[in-house]
């Protein structure tokens, strides 16, 4: 592929609700542009975005895909993204690095849940937005009723840059308000737009000049001194008033035609910011922050945002390059790793074909291969100038589950498969729970787990079983109390003895154990004073009434007595054990949960139904706000109940419902339940 300066460059994210028609809209570009001389369909698994495995078989973008489209001289960084919300951190990772988003909306289904989702990740990198009404080809599409949905949600301006010629089953192509032409073909031959658009075209144009005028002062004082604004001065106050964000220029077509695809590459040519425009970017250097312009000649600064794991090509990392030069076979800086890494031949990537080019420069989005320190969020330098740019800034894990390898060869593979999901996915987690001794894997959703355990199984050959997990409880005790064990044990050789007398106290929530020796008179050798404290902390680790870790108390050994012969490190081990269980038991044990702090944005009209729930989860409402007409609602609630609140709150808000959630502390559980876990932990055992 050819390269391309700063100011030639288009960095373009497709953002919108799943289904809108993002990945058909990235075909078509590529097919007008001539990468590609046949449109692939979504539904036969031919689209160049979707070539993994599982967007093949389920027809849904799963992960992010760069589509570059050389056109006029010029190259528009595609990136396509998911539109369920399951896979926002691919949408985050895009984001971060474009410099403008196309909001793709479904002509007859207007704005959705998924639109607003993506609109806000816009809105939080400050992105000028374009919007494109895709499926005009569809029964019932309607152009007017999309704007008014958009205007009714976000409240902006929302300007058509075009209008639909024909309707639905008949629509034709489109009429350019700026240069009043018409394209009804795939290129860009003009004819004369319909006369009976006329008033119409007339009215829309009107409102298309004000919108520019507002974007310049010099030319609202022409506008308003009645002068006529021309082609140019359209697109140059248009321009300058998207970049402000007072204008949402709104643009129509159908990508599987490909109808209106032309105009609308030409138009973000002509109104999208080109990476030179955008400015400078905020850096942390060794001596502060640092602004490293988009200069191709400048300090070197690239910002690793996605990372794939292929068993067969090794780990490729996307990047964009933010000032200076990233060239082929060279080496460069990890400023997180502080390591040099050995960039080898760098690629512009076509979906998940590899286009070699010899450098980037600035501005610059494309792909290398098999970098050895580098992750998702590095920055890549010059060695001697070290710098590190804003990592992308992911959720925190919404849904879990519980995975066991189903065979022995699984097993051996499972946690180094795990690693490189991880590594490729930064929404998805996973780790061994000691208090349940389960592999925990977490994730945005269902259906992102799903998808992970498949390709733990079709990338990786790794097979596992899934279930719920369970909740990591923990045991502590509520007062103090005395008490001792003798253990002794007289066989035909030699025999064993230990006597232990102790004292157990209940600590502050978080303090952990304290083991403290007050035997004085040598009744118990100190030599002895080890053995009895491992063999308590094996029982710590098992748990004394339900099988879980025993946390937040101080365990004394007061008294005891030994033998000269029989008293031996393992007689010692099996009394600590014992007199500590024989402790726990008679402090008044109970079980603790972890509790989690969560956060739900709802719509109002969800508010009542959302807080309902709530009550039935033993939670407690801390409180209530409002926020860009969203209910924020704070609680308090036990893990035991929000194992699958993901799954809930989508049924209940429609998909409309968001909610984050971290752990705040460890609780006491109500007595009632606390039996009903042990009696589950004895039937479990029993089982096994």
């Amino acid at each position: 592929m050819k390269e391309y300066k700063t100011d030639q460059i288009r960095n373009i994210v497709l953002l919108g609700h799943g289904g809108s028609g993002k990945t058909a809209l990235s075909e078509a570009m590529l097919f007008t542009a001539g990468a590609i001389n046949r449109l692939g369909k979504i539904e036969e698994g031919t689209t160049v975005a979707d070539f993994d495995e599982e967007e093949v078989r389920r027809n849904i973008s799963l992960s992010l895909a760069l589509i570059p489209c050389e056109w006029r001289k010029n190259k528009i960084n595609v990136l396509d993204t998911p539109g369920y919300t399951d896979f926002i951190g691919e949408v985050i990772s895009a984001t971060r690095v474009v410099d403008a988003a196309l909001v793709v909306v479904d002509a007859v289904s207007g704005v959705e849940v998924g639109t607003e989702l993506v609109w806000a990740q816009a809105d939080a990198h400050e992105l000028p937005k374009f919007v494109f009404i895709n499926k005009m080809d569809r029964d019932n599409a309607n152009f007017e009723r999309a704007i008014e949905g958009l205007r009714d949600i976000f409240g902006l301006n929302f300007v058509p840059v075009q209008l639909p010629i024909g309707s639905q089953a008949n629509f034709e192509g489109i009429v350019d308000l700026i240069t009043l032409q018409a394209y009804r073909g795939t290129g860009l031959e003009a004819s004369e737009p319909p006369e009976t658009m006329a008033s119409k075209i007339q009215e829309h144009r009107i409102t298309l000049m004000e919108a520019a005028a507002e974007g310049d002062d010099e030319l609202i004082m022409k506008y308003l001194e009645g002068e006529e604004l021309s082609d140019a001065e359209i697109r140059q106050g248009l321009k300058a008033a998207i970049l402000d964000g007072g204008v949402v220029p709104v643009f129509c077509g159908a990508a599987t035609q490909p109808l209106g695809i032309a105009p609308l590459m030409n138009a973000l040519l002509t109104m999208a910011p080109s990476p030179a425009e955008v400015g400078t970017v905020i850096a942390q250097g060794v001596k502060g922050t640092e602004e490293i312009p988009p200069d191709a000649s400048g300090t070197l600064a690239a910002l690793i945002f996605k990372t794939m794991a292929d068993p067969y090509v090794g780990k490729l990392s996307y990047f964009r390059v933010y000032g200076g030069t990233l060239t082929s076979d060279e080496r460069y800086f990890n400023s997180r790793a502080g390591e040099e890494e050995r960039v080898g031949q760098i690629y512009s990537m076509r979906g998940k074909e590899q286009l070699p080019v010899s450098h980037m420069a600035a501005g610059d989005i494309g792909a290398v291969a098999k970098l050895n320190h580098s992750v998702t969020g590095d920055t890549l330098c010059d060695q001697g100038h070290p710098l590190t740019l804003e990592r992308p800034v992911f959720p925190n894990p919404l849904y879990s589950l519980a995975i066991q390898p189903t065979t022995q060869a699984a097993s051996a593979k499972m946690g180094a498969t795990l690693s490189r999901l991880e590594e490729e996915d930064p929404t998805l987690h996973w780790r061994q729970e000691p208090s349940t001794k389960q592999t925990i894997i977490s994730g945005m959703g269902d259906s992102h787990l799903d998808i992970a355990v498949r390709r733990m199984e079709n990338r990786f050959g790794v097979g596992v079983e899934t279930k719920i997990p369970k909740v990591p409880y923990r045991e502590t005790v509520t007062k103090t109390y005395n008490t001792q064990y003798r253990h002794k044990k007289q066989t035909g050789g030699a025999g064993q003895f230990a006597e232990v007398h102790a004292r157990v106290e209940p600590l502050s929530r978080g303090e952990g154990f304290e083991y403290v020796w007050e035997v004085f008179g040598g009744h118990i050798s100190n030599s002895f004073k080890p053995s009895i404290e491992k063999g308590i902390k094996s029982v710590m680790e098992q748990g004394v009434i339900a099988g879980y870790p025993v946390v937040d108390l101080r365990i004394a050994v007061t008294d005891g007595k030994e033998h000269p012969v029989d008293s031996k490190d393992i007689a010692f081990q099996i009394a600590g054990r014992e007199v500590f269980k024989l402790a726990v038991q008679g402090a008044g044990p109970v079980l603790l949960e972890p509790i989690y702090g969560i956060k739900v944005s709802v719509p109002e009209e969800y508010t009542g139904d959302v807080i309902g729930d709530l009550n039935t989860k033993r939670a407690r409402v801390l409180g209530m706000s409002q926020e860009s007409g969203k209910s924020i609602i704070d609680a308090e609630v036990p893990l035991a109940e929000m194992q699958r609140y993901a799954t809930d709150l989508r049924s209940i808000t429609q998909g409309r419902g968001l909610f984050s959630m971290e752990l705040l502390r460890y609780d006491e559980v109500p007595a009632h339940l606390t039996q009903e876990i042990v009696e589950q932990t004895r039937r479990e055992k029993e089982e096994e």
